[in-house]
Protein backbone atom coordinates (compact mmCIF):
# COMPACT_ATOMS: atom_id res chain seq x y z
CA UNK A 1 0.00 0.00 0.00
CA UNK A 2 1.11 3.75 -0.71
CA UNK A 3 2.00 5.98 2.43
CA UNK A 4 1.25 8.99 3.07
CA UNK A 5 1.09 11.15 6.45
CA UNK A 6 -2.29 12.71 7.52
CA UNK A 7 -4.07 12.27 3.24
CA UNK A 8 -7.27 13.60 3.60
CA UNK A 9 -8.21 11.88 -0.15
CA UNK A 10 -6.79 9.56 -1.94
CA UNK A 11 -9.16 8.59 -4.24
CA UNK A 12 -11.09 9.70 -6.79
CA UNK A 13 -13.61 12.30 -5.65
CA UNK A 14 -15.67 12.92 -8.25
CA UNK A 15 -15.78 16.69 -7.92
CA UNK A 16 -12.54 18.01 -9.03
CA UNK A 17 -10.89 21.05 -7.65
CA UNK A 18 -8.01 21.71 -10.58
CA UNK A 19 -5.68 24.35 -8.60
CA UNK A 20 -4.38 25.91 -5.82
CA UNK A 21 -2.21 29.08 -5.12
CA UNK A 22 1.32 28.44 -3.49
CA UNK A 23 2.17 31.38 -1.09
CA UNK A 24 5.92 31.51 0.31
CA UNK A 25 6.30 34.28 3.24
CA UNK A 26 9.90 35.29 2.17
CA UNK A 27 8.20 37.05 -0.93
CA UNK A 28 5.23 38.48 1.52
CA UNK A 29 2.70 36.63 -0.93
CA UNK A 30 -0.97 38.05 -0.28
CA UNK A 31 -4.27 38.76 -1.97
CA UNK A 32 -6.34 41.70 -0.98
CA UNK A 33 -9.63 43.56 -2.01
CA UNK A 34 -11.23 46.85 -0.54
CA UNK A 35 -14.47 45.64 1.12
CA UNK A 36 -18.24 47.51 0.23
CA UNK A 37 -20.65 47.50 2.83
CA UNK A 38 -22.07 44.14 3.72
CA UNK A 39 -23.62 41.99 6.42
CA UNK A 40 -21.44 42.56 9.29
CA UNK A 41 -23.21 39.97 11.84
CA UNK A 42 -23.79 37.54 9.20
CA UNK A 43 -21.48 35.43 7.27
CA UNK A 44 -19.50 32.21 6.46
CA UNK A 45 -15.94 32.34 4.95
CA UNK A 46 -14.54 28.73 4.18
CA UNK A 47 -11.44 27.55 2.65
CA UNK A 48 -9.07 24.73 1.99
CA UNK A 49 -5.51 24.88 3.28
CA UNK A 50 -2.27 22.83 2.81
CA UNK A 51 0.27 24.33 5.60
CA UNK A 52 4.32 24.33 4.64
CA UNK A 53 5.60 26.53 7.30
CA UNK A 54 5.14 25.94 11.24
CA UNK A 55 5.60 27.07 14.25
CA UNK A 56 5.16 30.92 13.57
CA UNK A 57 2.67 33.28 13.76
CA UNK A 58 0.99 32.67 10.80
CA UNK A 59 -2.07 35.52 9.39
CA UNK A 60 -4.93 33.57 7.13
CA UNK A 61 -7.44 35.97 6.78
CA UNK A 62 -8.02 39.30 8.00
CA UNK A 63 -10.27 42.44 7.60
CA UNK A 64 -8.74 45.69 8.91
CA UNK A 65 -8.76 49.32 7.85
CA UNK A 66 -5.26 49.40 6.18
CA UNK A 67 -4.33 45.27 5.41
CA UNK A 68 -1.53 45.75 8.10
CA UNK A 69 -3.90 44.49 11.03
CA UNK A 70 -2.67 46.89 13.23
CA UNK A 71 -5.19 48.14 16.22
CA UNK A 72 -8.36 47.30 14.61
CA UNK A 73 -8.98 44.32 13.28
CA UNK A 74 -11.12 41.34 12.61
CA UNK A 75 -8.04 37.93 12.15
CA UNK A 76 -8.00 34.34 11.56
CA UNK A 77 -4.41 32.39 12.05
CA UNK A 78 -2.34 30.21 13.19
CA UNK A 79 0.04 31.22 16.50
CA UNK A 80 3.04 30.11 17.29
CA UNK A 81 1.94 26.94 19.04
CA UNK A 82 0.14 25.99 15.71
CA UNK A 83 -3.18 26.30 17.43
CA UNK A 84 -6.35 28.44 15.22
CA UNK A 85 -6.82 31.39 16.78
CA UNK A 86 -9.91 33.51 15.77
CA UNK A 87 -10.42 37.31 17.08
CA UNK A 88 -11.48 40.56 16.70
CA UNK A 89 -9.49 43.69 18.46
CA UNK A 90 -11.07 47.36 18.38
CA UNK A 91 -9.25 49.00 22.02
CA UNK A 92 -9.36 44.91 23.32
CA UNK A 93 -10.65 41.97 22.03
CA UNK A 94 -14.42 42.42 21.26
CA UNK A 95 -14.06 38.34 20.50
CA UNK A 96 -11.91 35.12 20.36
CA UNK A 97 -11.51 31.64 20.34
CA UNK A 98 -7.71 29.44 20.12
CA UNK A 99 -8.39 25.81 19.42
CA UNK A 100 -6.57 23.55 22.06
CA UNK A 101 -5.42 21.63 19.50
CA UNK A 102 -2.79 21.60 17.30
CA UNK A 103 -2.38 21.60 13.18
CA UNK A 104 1.35 20.46 11.95
CA UNK A 105 0.28 18.36 9.37
CA UNK A 106 2.45 19.61 6.62
CA UNK A 107 1.23 16.44 4.24
CA UNK A 108 -2.29 16.99 3.85
CA UNK A 109 -5.30 19.86 2.77
CA UNK A 110 -8.09 20.55 6.01
CA UNK A 111 -11.20 22.85 5.16
CA UNK A 112 -11.34 25.32 7.90
CA UNK A 113 -15.00 27.02 7.97
CA UNK A 114 -15.78 30.01 9.97
CA UNK A 115 -19.93 30.54 10.55
CA UNK A 116 -20.28 34.20 12.18
CA UNK A 117 -24.20 35.11 13.21
CA UNK A 118 -23.97 37.24 16.00
CA UNK A 119 -28.00 37.27 16.39
CA UNK A 120 -27.94 34.03 17.77
CA UNK A 121 -29.17 34.45 21.46
CA UNK A 122 -26.91 31.44 22.74
CA UNK A 123 -23.45 32.85 22.96
CA UNK A 124 -21.96 29.72 21.56
CA UNK A 125 -23.73 29.64 18.57
CA UNK A 126 -22.54 33.29 17.52
CA UNK A 127 -19.16 31.78 16.47
CA UNK A 128 -19.04 28.21 14.79
CA UNK A 129 -15.58 26.65 13.30
CA UNK A 130 -15.20 23.08 11.36
CA UNK A 131 -12.53 21.11 10.87
CA UNK A 132 -13.13 18.75 7.67
CA UNK A 133 -16.54 18.72 8.21
CA UNK A 134 -16.59 18.82 12.33
CA UNK A 135 -17.36 21.52 14.35
CA UNK A 136 -14.56 22.40 16.59
CA UNK A 137 -15.78 22.41 20.36
CA UNK A 138 -12.57 22.64 21.97
CA UNK A 139 -11.06 25.96 22.99
CA UNK A 140 -8.48 26.98 25.50
CA UNK A 141 -9.49 30.65 25.13
CA UNK A 142 -13.26 30.56 24.23
CA UNK A 143 -14.73 34.51 24.14
CA UNK A 144 -17.87 35.12 22.46
CA UNK A 145 -18.83 38.20 21.05
CA UNK A 146 -21.58 40.35 22.02
CA UNK A 147 -25.14 39.58 20.63
CA UNK A 148 -25.95 41.94 17.75
CA UNK A 149 -21.78 42.64 17.20
CA UNK A 150 -20.82 44.15 14.15
CA UNK A 151 -18.27 43.09 13.37
CA UNK A 152 -15.04 44.03 10.76
CA UNK A 153 -15.38 41.41 7.73
CA UNK A 154 -17.93 43.52 5.64
CA UNK A 155 -17.02 46.85 7.11
CA UNK A 156 -17.40 49.30 4.10
CA UNK A 157 -13.72 50.60 2.90
CA UNK A 158 -11.80 47.86 5.33
CA UNK A 159 -9.10 45.49 3.29
CA UNK A 160 -9.88 41.87 3.17
CA UNK A 161 -6.69 39.94 3.25
CA UNK A 162 -6.15 36.36 1.98
CA UNK A 163 -2.40 35.43 2.75
CA UNK A 164 -1.06 37.13 5.68
CA UNK A 165 0.68 40.46 6.85
CA UNK A 166 3.86 41.83 7.46
CA UNK A 167 5.82 39.57 9.40
CA UNK A 168 3.18 36.67 9.38
CA UNK A 169 2.98 35.84 5.96
CA UNK A 170 1.39 32.41 4.85
CA UNK A 171 3.80 29.35 3.64
CA UNK A 172 1.12 26.91 2.29
CA UNK A 173 -1.58 26.56 -0.29
CA UNK A 174 -4.97 28.10 -0.52
CA UNK A 175 -7.60 26.18 -2.77
CA UNK A 176 -11.36 26.95 -2.77
CA UNK A 177 -11.66 30.34 -0.36
CA UNK A 178 -15.28 31.20 -0.05
CA UNK A 179 -17.13 34.14 1.51
CA UNK A 180 -20.73 34.48 1.81
CA UNK A 181 -22.02 37.59 2.79
CA UNK A 182 -25.25 37.26 4.81
CA UNK A 183 -25.88 33.51 5.25
CA UNK A 184 -23.94 31.47 8.09
CA UNK A 185 -23.31 27.96 6.41
CA UNK A 186 -22.34 24.68 8.50
CA UNK A 187 -19.31 23.36 6.81
CA UNK A 188 -21.93 20.61 4.32
CA UNK A 189 -22.47 23.87 2.05
CA UNK A 190 -18.74 22.95 1.29
CA UNK A 191 -17.86 19.59 1.19
CA UNK A 192 -19.10 16.27 2.55
CA UNK A 193 -17.89 12.62 3.89
CA UNK A 194 -17.01 10.21 1.56
CA UNK A 195 -19.46 7.32 1.27
CA UNK A 196 -17.47 4.55 1.02
CA UNK A 197 -14.74 6.23 3.25
CA UNK A 198 -16.57 8.44 6.22
CA UNK A 199 -13.55 9.74 7.59
CA UNK A 200 -12.41 11.63 4.36
CA UNK A 201 -13.82 14.90 4.50
CA UNK A 202 -14.02 15.99 0.39
CA UNK A 203 -15.01 19.31 -1.80
CA UNK A 204 -18.36 20.01 -3.41
CA UNK A 205 -19.12 22.15 -6.11
CA UNK A 206 -19.91 25.82 -4.41
CA UNK A 207 -20.63 27.76 -7.65
CA UNK A 208 -24.44 27.22 -6.71
CA UNK A 209 -24.10 28.86 -3.36
CA UNK A 210 -25.63 32.53 -2.80
CA UNK A 211 -22.74 34.21 -2.04
CA UNK A 212 -23.97 37.74 -1.51
CA UNK A 213 -22.55 41.39 -1.39
CA UNK A 214 -19.43 40.96 -0.72
CA UNK A 215 -19.32 37.19 -1.15
CA UNK A 216 -16.87 35.75 -3.58
CA UNK A 217 -15.39 32.36 -4.82
CA UNK A 218 -11.64 32.01 -5.92
CA UNK A 219 -10.78 28.68 -7.53
CA UNK A 220 -7.28 29.79 -8.74
CA UNK A 221 -7.85 28.23 -12.67
CA UNK A 222 -6.80 31.36 -14.26
CA UNK A 223 -2.95 31.60 -13.79
CA UNK A 224 -2.90 35.15 -15.29
CA UNK A 225 -5.60 35.94 -12.59
CA UNK A 226 -4.77 34.36 -9.89
CA UNK A 227 -7.28 37.01 -7.70
CA UNK A 228 -10.62 36.28 -9.93
CA UNK A 229 -13.93 36.45 -8.54
CA UNK A 230 -15.72 33.56 -10.23
CA UNK A 231 -19.09 33.65 -8.39
CA UNK A 232 -20.46 36.22 -10.57
CA UNK A 233 -20.03 39.31 -8.06
CA UNK A 234 -16.53 40.53 -9.66
CA UNK A 235 -15.21 40.75 -6.18
CA UNK A 236 -11.68 40.23 -7.75
CA UNK A 237 -8.55 40.59 -5.13
CA UNK A 238 -5.37 42.64 -5.85
CA UNK A 239 -2.20 39.89 -6.25
CA UNK A 240 0.51 41.08 -4.56
CA UNK A 241 4.29 39.24 -5.06
CA UNK A 242 2.11 36.35 -6.83
CA UNK A 243 2.86 34.99 -10.38
CA UNK A 244 1.12 32.56 -12.78
CA UNK A 245 3.88 30.08 -11.59
CA UNK A 246 2.33 29.70 -7.98
CA UNK A 247 -0.31 28.32 -9.46
CA UNK A 248 -0.62 24.45 -8.94
CA UNK A 249 -1.52 21.63 -9.43
CA UNK A 250 -1.22 20.20 -6.33
CA UNK A 251 -4.99 20.72 -4.64
CA UNK A 252 -7.95 19.02 -2.02
CA UNK A 253 -8.59 16.41 -4.65
CA UNK A 254 -5.22 16.12 -5.55
CA UNK A 255 -2.91 15.77 -2.92
CA UNK A 256 0.80 16.05 -4.34
CA UNK A 257 3.72 15.29 -2.60
CA UNK A 258 6.45 18.10 -1.19
CA UNK A 259 9.56 18.01 0.94
CA UNK A 260 8.50 16.87 4.64
CA UNK A 261 10.06 19.73 7.14
CA UNK A 262 9.34 17.46 10.21
CA UNK A 263 11.56 14.66 9.37
CA UNK A 264 14.91 16.41 9.62
CA UNK A 265 17.73 16.94 11.63
CA UNK A 266 16.40 19.55 14.28
CA UNK A 267 18.63 21.53 16.86
CA UNK A 268 21.34 21.51 14.21
CA UNK A 269 22.99 24.78 13.36
CA UNK A 270 22.18 26.46 9.50
CA UNK A 271 19.47 23.29 9.03
CA UNK A 272 17.97 24.21 5.63
CA UNK A 273 15.39 26.45 5.11
CA UNK A 274 12.19 25.34 3.08
CA UNK A 275 10.70 28.07 0.65
CA UNK A 276 7.87 27.82 -1.85
CA UNK A 277 5.47 25.19 -0.37
CA UNK A 278 8.07 23.17 0.99
CA UNK A 279 9.77 22.37 -2.58
CA UNK A 280 12.64 24.87 -2.89
CA UNK A 281 15.67 23.59 -0.32
CA UNK A 282 17.19 26.89 0.68
CA UNK A 283 21.05 26.54 0.97
CA UNK A 284 23.19 27.48 3.84
CA UNK A 285 27.79 28.91 3.02
CA UNK A 286 28.41 26.89 6.23
CA UNK A 287 26.90 23.65 5.40
CA UNK A 288 26.06 21.39 9.06
CA UNK A 289 24.18 18.83 8.08
CA UNK A 290 23.76 15.64 5.53
CA UNK A 291 20.07 14.88 5.48
CA UNK A 292 17.74 17.52 4.14
CA UNK A 293 14.69 16.02 3.72
CA UNK A 294 12.11 13.01 2.52
CA UNK A 295 9.21 13.78 0.73
CA UNK A 296 5.84 13.47 2.14
CA UNK A 297 4.93 10.43 0.09
CA UNK A 298 6.38 7.37 0.67
CA UNK A 299 5.82 4.32 -2.00
CA UNK A 300 5.60 0.19 -1.74
CA UNK A 301 4.52 -0.01 -5.76
CA UNK A 302 4.25 1.29 -9.00
CA UNK A 303 6.53 3.60 -10.73
CA UNK A 304 7.36 7.15 -10.01
CA UNK A 305 8.71 9.97 -11.42
CA UNK A 306 10.06 13.43 -9.99
CA UNK A 307 12.96 16.17 -10.82
CA UNK A 308 15.35 17.80 -8.86
CA UNK A 309 17.22 20.85 -9.91
CA UNK A 310 20.09 22.42 -8.28
CA UNK A 311 20.17 25.72 -8.50
CA UNK A 312 24.20 26.59 -8.21
CA UNK A 313 27.28 26.05 -9.90
CA UNK A 314 29.52 25.96 -7.58
CA UNK A 315 30.31 24.56 -3.80
CA UNK A 316 27.99 21.90 -5.10
CA UNK A 317 27.68 18.46 -2.56
CA UNK A 318 24.28 17.66 -3.20
CA UNK A 319 23.25 13.96 -3.32
CA UNK A 320 19.72 12.94 -4.61
CA UNK A 321 18.36 9.35 -4.56
CA UNK A 322 15.85 6.89 -2.59
CA UNK A 323 15.63 5.98 0.99
CA UNK A 324 13.72 3.20 2.57
CA UNK A 325 13.81 4.78 6.35
CA UNK A 326 14.59 8.47 6.08
CA UNK A 327 14.11 8.65 9.99
CA UNK A 328 16.94 6.99 10.40
CA UNK A 329 18.82 9.66 7.66
CA UNK A 330 17.20 12.70 9.71
CA UNK A 331 18.19 10.92 13.60
CA UNK A 332 21.72 10.10 12.62
CA UNK A 333 22.41 12.78 10.13
CA UNK A 334 23.50 10.68 6.87
CA UNK A 335 23.97 11.08 3.90
CA UNK A 336 21.41 9.13 0.79
CA UNK A 337 23.26 5.96 0.18
CA UNK A 338 24.65 5.49 4.00
CA UNK A 339 22.44 3.26 4.22
CA UNK A 340 21.77 -0.33 3.19
CA UNK A 341 18.16 0.29 0.91
CA UNK A 342 19.20 3.66 0.34
CA UNK A 343 20.64 5.21 -2.77
CA UNK A 344 22.05 7.97 -3.65
CA UNK A 345 23.74 9.71 -6.89
CA UNK A 346 26.22 12.31 -5.65
CA UNK A 347 27.30 15.17 -7.75
CA UNK A 348 30.73 13.94 -8.77
CA UNK A 349 28.92 10.90 -10.72
CA UNK A 350 29.16 8.30 -8.25
CA UNK A 351 26.36 6.13 -6.47
CA UNK A 352 26.25 5.43 -3.46
CA UNK A 353 24.60 2.75 -1.00
CA UNK A 354 25.53 1.05 2.30
CA UNK A 355 28.08 4.03 2.22
CA UNK A 356 29.90 2.63 -0.73
CA UNK A 357 30.74 4.67 -4.00
CA UNK A 358 30.75 3.00 -7.05
CA UNK A 359 31.49 4.57 -10.41
CA UNK A 360 27.62 5.40 -12.19
CA UNK A 361 27.36 8.59 -14.39
CA UNK A 362 28.43 12.39 -15.24
CA UNK A 363 29.12 14.58 -12.28
CA UNK A 364 26.53 17.62 -11.97
CA UNK A 365 26.12 21.05 -10.73
CA UNK A 366 23.61 23.32 -11.55
CA UNK A 367 21.45 20.57 -13.24
CA UNK A 368 18.20 18.63 -13.39
CA UNK A 369 18.43 15.52 -11.94
CA UNK A 370 15.45 12.84 -12.42
CA UNK A 371 14.56 9.94 -10.55
CA UNK A 372 12.72 7.14 -11.82
CA UNK A 373 11.66 4.71 -8.82
CA UNK A 374 10.62 1.46 -10.76
CA UNK A 375 8.84 -0.66 -7.75
CA UNK A 376 7.28 -3.22 -9.59
CA UNK A 377 10.93 -4.56 -10.73
CA UNK A 378 12.76 -3.09 -7.87
CA UNK A 379 15.17 -0.78 -9.88
CA UNK A 380 16.13 2.97 -9.66
CA UNK A 381 17.37 5.35 -12.34
CA UNK A 382 18.76 8.76 -12.72
CA UNK A 383 18.89 11.10 -15.49
CA UNK A 384 20.93 14.31 -16.04
CA UNK A 385 19.05 16.78 -17.45
CA UNK A 386 16.71 14.22 -19.23
CA UNK A 387 19.70 11.82 -20.32
CA UNK A 388 19.54 8.53 -18.12
CA UNK A 389 23.05 7.71 -16.86
CA UNK A 390 24.60 4.23 -17.18
CA UNK A 391 23.24 3.96 -21.02
CA UNK A 392 19.86 3.28 -18.66
CA UNK A 393 16.49 2.71 -19.56
CA UNK A 394 14.17 3.14 -17.05
CA UNK A 395 11.35 1.25 -19.39
CA UNK A 396 13.22 -2.08 -19.89
CA UNK A 397 11.36 -3.44 -17.04
CA UNK A 398 12.75 -6.69 -15.23
CA UNK A 399 15.71 -6.42 -17.79
CA UNK A 400 17.31 -3.57 -15.91
CA UNK A 401 19.33 -1.61 -18.43
CA UNK A 402 21.71 -0.04 -16.76
CA UNK A 403 19.65 0.14 -13.23
CA UNK A 404 20.43 -0.13 -10.16
CA UNK A 405 19.19 -2.79 -8.53
CA UNK A 406 17.17 -1.95 -4.90
CA UNK A 407 16.07 -4.18 -2.15
CA UNK A 408 12.50 -4.71 -2.71
CA UNK A 409 10.06 -2.43 -0.27
CA UNK A 410 8.48 -5.58 1.31
CA UNK A 411 11.94 -6.13 2.65
CA UNK A 412 12.43 -2.87 4.15
CA UNK A 413 11.73 -1.40 7.54
CA UNK A 414 9.25 1.01 6.78
CA UNK A 415 8.40 -0.95 3.92
CA UNK A 416 8.26 1.84 1.13
CA UNK A 417 10.55 4.28 -0.43
CA UNK A 418 10.80 8.20 -0.04
CA UNK A 419 12.78 10.41 -2.62
CA UNK A 420 15.45 12.22 -0.69
CA UNK A 421 18.25 14.71 -0.60
CA UNK A 422 21.05 15.08 1.25
CA UNK A 423 24.98 16.04 1.13
CA UNK A 424 27.44 14.18 1.10
CA UNK A 425 29.94 17.18 2.99
CA UNK A 426 29.05 19.07 5.77
CA UNK A 427 30.85 22.15 4.25
CA UNK A 428 28.03 23.44 2.03
CA UNK A 429 23.85 23.21 2.26
CA UNK A 430 23.05 22.62 -1.67
CA UNK A 431 19.75 24.50 -2.44
CA UNK A 432 17.24 22.23 -4.96
CA UNK A 433 14.38 23.37 -6.39
CA UNK A 434 11.80 20.17 -6.23
CA UNK A 435 9.52 18.92 -9.07
CA UNK A 436 7.16 15.96 -7.75
CA UNK A 437 4.83 17.50 -10.65
CA UNK A 438 3.82 21.13 -9.84
CA UNK A 439 6.90 22.80 -10.30
CA UNK A 440 7.97 26.35 -8.66
CA UNK A 441 10.01 27.23 -11.59
CA UNK A 442 9.03 28.32 -15.40
CA UNK A 443 9.29 24.97 -17.46
CA UNK A 444 10.88 25.24 -20.31
CA UNK A 445 9.02 22.55 -22.60
CA UNK A 446 6.41 20.89 -20.29
CA UNK A 447 5.50 16.83 -20.09
CA UNK A 448 2.91 14.99 -18.16
CA UNK A 449 3.05 11.74 -17.29
CA UNK A 450 0.62 9.14 -18.86
CA UNK A 451 -2.25 10.01 -16.66
CA UNK A 452 -1.99 13.77 -17.80
CA UNK A 453 -0.68 14.72 -14.49
CA UNK A 454 2.31 16.96 -13.40
CA UNK A 455 4.51 19.40 -15.10
CA UNK A 456 7.97 18.07 -15.83
CA UNK A 457 11.18 19.74 -17.89
CA UNK A 458 12.04 16.55 -19.15
CA UNK A 459 10.18 13.61 -20.77
CA UNK A 460 8.45 11.07 -18.07
CA UNK A 461 9.30 7.63 -19.18
CA UNK A 462 6.31 5.24 -20.31
CA UNK A 463 4.76 3.72 -17.30
CA UNK A 464 5.78 5.94 -15.10
CA UNK A 465 3.96 8.86 -12.90
CA UNK A 466 3.66 11.97 -10.56
CA UNK A 467 3.62 11.26 -6.93
CA UNK A 468 -0.28 12.19 -5.98
CA UNK A 469 -2.85 10.62 -4.28
CA UNK A 470 -5.08 10.21 -7.85
CA UNK A 471 -2.04 8.42 -8.96
CA UNK A 472 -1.34 6.41 -5.96
CA UNK A 473 -5.17 5.51 -5.83
CA UNK A 474 -4.73 4.37 -9.32
CA UNK A 475 -0.82 3.10 -9.62
CA UNK A 476 0.64 2.30 -6.04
Amino acid sequence: MPFILGTNSIKDTGYDVANSCRFNSGSSDRLNRTQTAGNRRTYTISWWLKRSGLSASTSIIGSDPDGSHGNHFTIIDFNSSDNLDLSEYSSGHTFRLITNRKFRDVSAWMNIVFAVDTTQATASNRLKLYINGVQETSFSTENYPSQDLETRFNLNSNIFTIGGRSGQYLNGYFAEVVTIDGTALDATSFGEFDEDSPTIWKPIDVSGLTFGTNGFYLDFEDSSALGNDVSGNNNDFTVNNLTAVDQSSDSCTNNFATLNPLQVQIGTANEPVFREGNLQIHGSSTGAIKFYAPSTIGVSSGKWYAEFKSTISSNVFGMVGVDSNPGELARNDQYPGYYANSYGYYKDGNKYTADSASSYGNSWTNNTIGVALDLDNNKLYFSKDGTFQNSGDPTSGSTGTGAISITAPSSTTAGAYFFVLGDGSTSYINPFDCNFGSPIHSISSGNADGNGYGNFEYAVPSGYYSLNTKNLAEFG
